[in-house]
């Protein structure tokens, strides 16, 4: 089922609210680890492992969900993720210790993992397919959002009123979103089925395997420094809550504006070229965020070349995938979100890695490394057909 005329009044708006909860949950912990590691009795390292855990989870879930779940009416499957995640994050505010709060993270990310893939999925389907490729990228706001204004309130919220009450705000949220997507999303929008013979004809698929390799180095190169950000501050630079508060911010907007521009200008750009210039404002920034180690203001500003291809770069990716395969689409973008999170556990524990034998000077470079490997395969990615066509 595709949508020949313009989306039901909200819905996209919707389905990006419900991106932004997703991606609070979780990148939350990023935000707070100094308040999660003193409150649980844990290292700073040991409550980072809560992202790593939590990446593996989302990875493996991402496609087997998108599997069992394919012929679910979608506005009764998102909002009973949503449901799932918003109780989730209101039970890990009462978790008692640091296992629980593992195994109630794990729980509700292993539901929460539908939530992306079929939400990029639906975005399709309700929008006319000239517009489908700024309409996804709309959606994927809610990422960007998360790095935006929540994980800067996480931040706050975590280092002013404690970890627990973050997980609350996030729970109420939450909440909110799950009642303006049940009333604005229509019922009766259905995928196509997802068969295993799908699953074979994207590992045929050169492109697909292409651009899942290209998501795979994006993530693990930013989430070698992300996961570590706010301690990464405060050891280099000596930066209080406010100041790491201030760059996740910072980020985090960027990360918004960048997706907004590439929203705007994918549909006469195409995708190719979009996601080419936002990965290597990536690059530089994080070029930057290396050579400008232990200064404030260099870091900061890192943070605001790297924020514009944060989010953009993914959302470029989802368009891609969609126009290289259409009729596999919502297996695609499941396993593009398992990747995604595959590259977060890669580049998690590396940084961990690297952070826990206090090498922090080495998170740069690798990070730059990862990313490198991401250009070099965007550009063997290079379409043969006109890229008007492919836009």
């Amino acid at each position: 089922m595709t949508s020949s005329l313009a989306p039901p009044r909200f819905a996209p708006t919707a389905l990006m609210l419900g991106n932004l909860v997703t991606g609070c949950s979780v990148l939350a912990p990023a935000g707070m680890l100094p308040e999660l590691a003193s409150g649980l009795g844990t290292g700073v390292h040991t409550a980072g492992l809560l992202i790593t855990f939590g990446a593996v989870v989302l990875c493996i879930c991402s496609p087997l969900t998108a599997w069992l779940t394919s012929r679910f009416d979608r506005r009764h499957l998102l909002g009973a993720t949503l449901l799932v995640l918003t109780l989730g994050n209101l039970a890990s505010a009462f978790a008692p210790d640091y296992a629980s709060l593992l195994a109630i993270r794990l729980l509700m990310l292993a539901v929460g993992a539908l939530y992306t893939p079929q939400a990029a999925g639906t975005a399709a389907l309700i929008s006319p397919a000239e517009k489908r490729g700024s309409t996804i990228a709309y959606v994927f706001l809610g990422w960007s959002l998360a790095a935006a204004v929540g994980l800067p309130l996480i931040t706050f919220i975590g280092s002013h009123s404690g970890w627990r009450t973050a997980y609350v705000a996030v729970g109420a949220a939450g909440a909110l979103s799950f009642a303006l997507l049940t009333w604005r999303l229509p019922s009766g929008l259905k995928g196509a089925p997802v068969e295993l013979s799908t699953w074979i004809a994207l590992g045929r698929n050169r492109m697909v395997m292409l651009l899942l390799l290209i998501t795979t180095l994006q993530m693990s190169g930013q989430f070698v420094i992300f996961t570590f950000m706010g301690p990464l501050l405060t050891k280099l630079t000596g930066a209080d809550p406010t100041q790491v508060g201030l760059v996740f911010a910072i980020c985090g907007a960027c990360g918004f504006l960048g997706v907004v521009i590439a929203t705007r200008i994918v549909d006469g750009w195409g995708p190719y070229r979009t996601s080419l210039l936002f990965t290597c404002l990536m690059f530089a920034g994080i070029a930057v965020w290396t050579i400008g180690a232990g200064v404030y203001a260099l870091m900061a500003v890192a943070a605001a070349i790297w924020g514009l291809g944060f989010a953009s770069t993914n959302s470029m990716q989802q368009v891609r995938l969609v126009a290289a395969a259409p009729p596999l689409a919502s297996a695609s973008v499941s396993l593009n979100t398992s990747v995604l999170y595959i590259g977060q556990a890669i580049g998690s524990a590396v940084g961990g890695s690297l952070f826990a034998r206090d090498v922090l000077g080495a998170t740069g470079p690798v990070a730059l490394g990862f990313v490198l490997l991401a250009l070099l395969a965007i550009l063997a990615s290079r379409p043969r057909v006109p890229a008007a066509v492919l836009a």
